[in-house]
């Protein structure tokens, strides 16, 4: 059934790396992040500041671009599923950042169960007290991009 799959180990090997890098933005140079506070691992204010202005928007380069290699390290994508699983990735990081921008609108899709289930119990306070940044934007379609040509780079020369 799953034959025709060809995971990439090294492939998501990668992207959980980039993904972890991108959590040290969070861990080292920010404070009252909802995920650190969780899991009490912040480093911000104990070590100086290594990722400066360019930690603003690279979580945002980050996450779709590690999440498209992921994807697409999991399965055997064609050109064109690649190209859905990047623009869905991009799709839903812009979302997310829009919903920042309009939060009284994102408010609206966030159900109240979501107050009882750990991590989603947030969501309400990613869009109240989440900064929209059209330089976030810009680095949602730069991560997404850089992603797509990766893989697609990758797969082509690995006869995937």
């Amino acid at each position: 059934m799953f034959s025709k799959y060809q995971i990439n180990i090294y492939q998501i090997i990668f992207g959980l790396i980039v993904l972890t890098i991108g959590a040290l933005v969070y861990i080292i140079d920010r404070q009252n992040i909802y995920f650190v506070k969780y899991f009490n691992i912040s480093f911000y204010g104990k070590i100086s500041n290594i990722f400066g202005n360019f930690g603003n928007s690279f979580p945002d380069f980050i996450h779709p671009f590690a999440f498209i290699i992921i994807t697409a390290g999991l399965f055997s994508l064609n050109k064109r599923k690649l190209l859905f699983i990047s623009i869905l990735w991009l799709s839903f990081d812009v979302l997310m950042e829009l919903g920042q921008k309009y939060n009284n609108i994102a408010l609206l899709f966030i159900p109240d169960f979501f107050d009882n289930i750990p991590f989603l119990e947030n969501s309400k306070n990613y869009f109240i007290h989440g900064t929209y940044d059209e330089i976030d934007i810009f680095a949602i379609f730069l991560g997404a991009g850089s992603a797509y040509i990766m893989s697609y780079n990758f797969n082509k020369s690995s006869n995937i």
